[in-house]
């Protein structure tokens, strides 16, 4: 095995490979129609809302559409009907799977809802397929592709990296400095390249996968804004970290953690699921996990306030 690559020991076996290839056309038909609907949606004004925080305040850095809404409800209609059996989960949503559900789709329907709100032509629809927790199929519609239009990347486990069907290769312009993703809340980045932050963890994820960065750190996101990610990083090679217990080790699967979310009386969920992510080549998730450790609860909030404020 690898660096990098994560174990299969006790694992349940993978699903059949025409079911993986079935539940990825799914996903990438899905991914496609919610990024014609975002894109239908940039004519007219858009519904904004605001989630609460913590404290049940409106956080105005937390925006969500009436699009977010309506593109959760189609994909779990369409995912409901083909697989009736299978579990959902996504942003907009509230729902709790089971922590042993053998399918559970993870969807966020739009991933960078601040940029698409104000017509910041950066956003995603991200769709991911989790077996028994393990990454296995995902398609991230993106808004802007090196096309300059948009489009769906998409892979399953064991196959390859695809952009709109067409099998995505190493990208072959030669430059001096690479570019990296730095997320917001993210350490600084290492010095080796230079770093972008686009305000959408999907869309960095699939450019990642697509070598236009080499790698992004990320600092405990959300299930949905990874999910399909991951697998897209693996079918081009590359490799995902997580930090669990003080040690980085290659992700296996997206597991409920121990505890629920302080003051919620329940058992906890995979949607529950936060952890340090670090994606990329080999080089640059070695570098950052030599370098950079999360930064203090202070250092994020301080990074969230100034980037409200740009």
């Amino acid at each position: 095995m690898t660096a990098g690559a994560p174990s299969t020991t006790g694992l349940p076996a993978l699903p059949a490979e025409a079911l993986l290839v079935e539940v990825e056309a799914l996903a990438v038909e899905l991914a496609r129609a919610a990024g014609a609907e975002a894109q239908a949606a940039l004519g007219r004004t858009i519904d904004v809302a605001y989630k609460a925080d913590r404290k049940g305040k409106e956080d105005t850095g937390d925006p969500v559409s009436e699009v977010d809404r309506a593109v959760e409800a189609i994909i779990r209609g369409r995912v409901g009907a083909q697989f009736p059996g299978h579990a959902i989960v996504g942003e907009e949503v509230d729902t709790l799977p089971a922590a042993d559900a053998e399918w559970l789709w993870v969807i966020d329907p739009v991933d960078g809802t601040a940029n698409f709100v104000n017509g910041f032509p950066l956003f995603a629809v991200s769709i991911g397929v989790l077996h028994y927790g393990r990454p296995v199929a995902g398609a991230i519609w993106c808004a802007s592709t090196p096309a300059l239009r948009a489009g769906v990347y998409h892979a399953h486990l064991g196959g390859t990296l695809a952009l709109d069907g067409v099998e995505v290769g190493a990208r072959t312009t030669v430059v001096k400095r690479r570019l990296a993703a730095a997320p917001g809340g993210s350490p600084g980045g290492t010095r080796e390249w230079d770093h972008r932050v686009t305000g959408s963890a999907a869309l960095e994820c699939a450019y990642v996968a697509a070598g236009i960065f080499t790698s992004v750190p990320f600092w405990g996101l959300k299930l949905w804004d990874v999910a399909a990610g991951v697998v897209l990083v693996r079918a081009a090679g590359l490799e995902a970290w997580t930090r669990e217990g003080g040690a980085w080790q290659p992700l296996e699967r997206f597991v409920a953690p121990a505890k629920a979310p302080k003051g919620q009386d329940r058992a906890p969920s995979v949607r529950d699921w936060r952890a340090p992510l670090v994606l990329g080549t080999t080089e640059a998730t070695r570098l950052i996990r030599e370098r950079q450790r999360p930064p203090s609860l202070l250092a994020q909030i301080r990074r969230r306030l100034t980037a409200r404020h740009r």
